[in-house]
C-alpha cells in the first residue's frame, strides 16, 4: 500500500533470507509453526489505520451501550451458555479486508470480529523476529496507540494473570499441542510463565478445578481460555462429556469469559452502521429477497474457520436454510489486489488486537496480525501451493 516500500522489499528479498526467517521463528519450538508464513509484511499508511480504527471505536460504543448484553443474549447457544460473571472481554479482535472501493481507492471492510484470544503471544516474537531477518524502517510499528514490545507484553501478562501468580492460571485447550496455532500456547508459556493445560487433564472437586504440574496438584484460580466451544462439539463423546464441567458453576476466572466468544462475533455485525462496516442483516429480518444475490454472502452465525460460508450465491440456497435466525447476509465486499509478489497480486486481511485493562471504560488497540491470501477467501485451504501468502504482520508508518 506504500509503493516505493513495497518496490524496495521486494527488490532485496532473498529465498535465503525467507528460509532462515523462518529458520529462527520456530526456532525455540521445533515442530511447533503449522501454518504457513508469508514472505512478506504488510506495509499500512497512517490514513488505513486511522481508517481502521473509526471503525473500531464505533463497534465498541455498540458493546458498551447499556442495551448490548440484552440484545447479544440470542447470541449465545443455551447448549454452550457457561455460568459466571462476565463484565467485560480481556480482549477483543477485528478483520479488516483491504478492499477497494466503487471509485476504485483502498479502505478497510469489516470481515469479521471476535470477544476471544488470537495469536498474543507469537506476535511478539513474530515482530522481533522479522525486524532481524528484513529491512523494516524505523518510524513504523507493528503496535499501536504507543505501544512497544516491552509494555505490550506486561499487558499481555496484566491480562492474562490478573492478581495471581503464573502457576495458578492456565491456558486451556482441547489437545493444545495438537492444535495448528500451538506455537503461540508456547510464547504465551514463554512471556506469562502460566502452564498449558488440555480439557482433559482438568480435575474437579466441588466447584473448584485443579491442574497436576511434575506431580504436584496445583488449583486453578484463573483460565486463559482457547477452547472454541463449537469445535469441543465435534469431538468424541468422552470429551464431550468433559467439557459440561465448563458448563456449571465453578470459582474460577475466566480470560475471557466462554460467553463473549458468541456476544461479539457475527451476531453483532447487523446492529452496526459505519462505512467501513458492509450492510449486514439477519437472514430471518429479510422481508424481500435482494435482486443483487451475487452482490451477497451467507454466513453461518455459528461456524469456525470459515466453514459453511456460501460465496457464490443463489436463491436456490437461501430456500435450503431451515434456521435463517442462524444466519446473516452481508454485502460482498471486494478485496484489493494490493501486494505485488513475484508471482502476482495478494489480498491481504489485517486482524487488530485489542485490550481491556481492569477498570477502564473501554477496551484499546495493541497490536496486529496480517494474512495474505490469492484465494477466493482468507485461509490456509484457500492458498495451498501458493507463494507470498500466509500469515504476517502490518507495520504502520505515519
Amino acid at each position: 500500500m506504500i509503493p516505493e516500500l513495497r518496490q524496495t522489499f521486494n527488490a532485496s528479498f532473498s529465498e535465503a533470507t525467507y528460509q532462515r526467517y523462518l529458520q529462527e521463528l520456530q526456532a525455540p519450538y521445533p515442530g511447533a509453526l503449522d501454518f504457513r508464513v508469508a514472505e512478506t509484511p504488510v506495509f499500512i499508511p497512517a490514513y488505513f489505520r486511522d481508517k481502521m480504527l473509526s471503525a473500531c471505536e464505533h463497534i465498541i460504543d455498540v458493546i458498551v451501550a447499556p442495551e448490548f448484553l440484552q440484545q447479544s443474549e440470542a447470541a449465545i447457544p443455551a447448549a454452550y451458555r457457561v455460568p459466571g460473571d462476565e463484565k467485560h472481554p480481556q480482549c477483543l479482535v477485528f478483520d479488516f479486508g483491504i478492499c477497494e472501493n466503487a471509485s476504485g481507492e483502498y479502505e478497510p471492510q469489516l470481515i469479521e470480529m471476535q470477544g476471544f484470544p488470537s495469536l498474543f503471544g507469537y506476535q511478539l516474537w513474530h515482530e522481533e523476529v522479522t525486524r532481524r531477518n528484513f529491512s523494516i524502517p524505523e518510524h513504523c510499528s507493528s503496535y499501536l496507540n504507543g505501544y512497544t514490545p516491552e509494555s505490550y507484553n506486561a499487558f499481555l501478562r496484566e491480562m492474562i494473570l490478573g492478581k495471581h501468580e503464573p502457576e495458578s492460571v492456565i491456558l486451556l485447550e482441547i489437545f493444545p499441542h495438537q492444535q495448528k496455532t500451538r506455537i503461540d500456547f508456547y510464547c504465551t508459556t514463554q512471556y506469562t510463565g502460566i502452564s498449558i493445560v488440555c480439557l482433559t487433564e482438568l480435575e474437579r472437586e466441588g466447584k473448584q478445578l485443579y491442574y497436576r504440574k511434575e506431580g504436584k496438584r496445583i488449583r486453578v484460580e484463573r483460565i486463559y481460555n482457547r477452547i472454541i466451544f463449537d469445535e469441543l462439539q465435534q469431538q468424541p463423546e468422552e470429551i464431550r462429556a468433559k467439557g459440561q464441567l465448563l458448563m456449571e458453576e465453578l470459582d474460577v476466572e475466566w480470560v475471557p469469559h466462554p460467553n463473549w466468544f458468541y456476544r461479539i462475533s457475527k451476531h453483532t455485525l447487523p446492529y452496526l452502521h459505519h462505512p467501513y462496516v458492509p450492510v449486514t442483516h439477519f437472514l430471518s429480518d429479510i422481508k424481500e429477497i435482494p435482486q443483487d444475490l451475487n452482490n451477497y454472502v451467507l454466513k453461518p452465525l455459528f461456524s469456525f474457520a470459515g466453514q459453511g460460508v456460501i460465496i457464490d450465491l443463489h436463491l436456490e440456497d437461501l430456500k435450503k436454510i431451515e434456521d435463517p435466525e442462524n444466519w446473516i447476509l452481508q454485502r460482498k465486499v471486494k478485496y484489493a489486489d494490493v501486494i505485488t509478489t513475484p508471482d502476482g497480486p495478494a489480498k491481504a486481511e489485517i486482524r487488530l488486537f485489542y485490550f481491556w485493562k481492569e477498570g477502564t471504560a473501554r477496551p484499546v488497540a495493541v497490536n496486529n496480525l496480517a494474512r495474505l491470501s490469492k484465494g477466493k477467501m482468507i485461509g490456509v485451504r484457500y492458498n495451498k501451493d501458493k507463494t507470498w501468502v500466509g500469515g504476517s504482520l502490518a507495520y504502520f508508518f505515519e
